[in-house]
C-alpha cells in the first residue's frame, strides 16, 4: 500500500467535494468572486475548480446522499456565511463519511494498484 486512506481523502476526496461545492454555488447564479469570499478561498482557486483543473478526478455528484449534503451545505453557506473553519469541518465530515461508506475504495485501488478493495476494510471499520 503506497497511499493510505488519509492521503486519498486529503489529495482527492476533499478537493473533489470542494470543487462540487463551487459548482453548486456557481450553478445557483453566484459569481466567482462571491464564491471565493463565501468559501474563504481565492478567485483563482474558484476558477480552477470550475475549469476542472483542480479536484476533478472524482465525481462526487454520482453519490446522491453526498450530493444532497453538498446542496444543503451550499444553502447554509449562502444563508449563514459560516467561517472557514466551520466549512472545513463540514467538508472533512463528508470526506470521512465517503470513506466509511466505501465510496472511495474503487478510486483508491485505481490510484494504488496494491490496494485490493475485496480484502481491505480499513475505512469501513474505522469510519463506517
Amino acid at each position: 500500500m503506497k497511499t493510505n486512506a488519509f492521503e486519498v481523502a486529503s489529495r482527492y476526496v476533499y478537493p473533489s467535494l470542494r470543487r462540487r461545492l463551487v459548482e453548486i454555488l456557481y450553478e445557483n447564479g453566484l459569481k466567482q468572486t462571491e464564491i471565493a469570499q463565501l468559501l474563504h478561498i481565492t478567485q483563482s482557486a474558484v476558477s480552477r475548480y470550475l475549469r476542472m483543473d483542480r479536484g476533478a478526478l472524482m465525481d462526487v455528484s454520482s453519490y446522491p446522499d453526498i450530493e444532497e449534503e453538498l446542496q444543503s451545505l451550499a444553502r447554509e453557506i449562502v444563508e449563514r456565511k459560516p467561517d472557514e473553519y466551520e466549512i472545513h469541518r463540514k467538508i472533512v465530515e463528508i470526506s470521512v463519511e465517503m470513506l466509511g461508506k466505501g465510496y472511495v475504495c474503487q478510486f483508491h485501488s485505481k490510484i494504488d494498484p496494491e490496494i485490493n478493495p475485496a480484502e481491505c476494510s480499513v475505512c469501513l471499520e474505522l469510519f463506517g
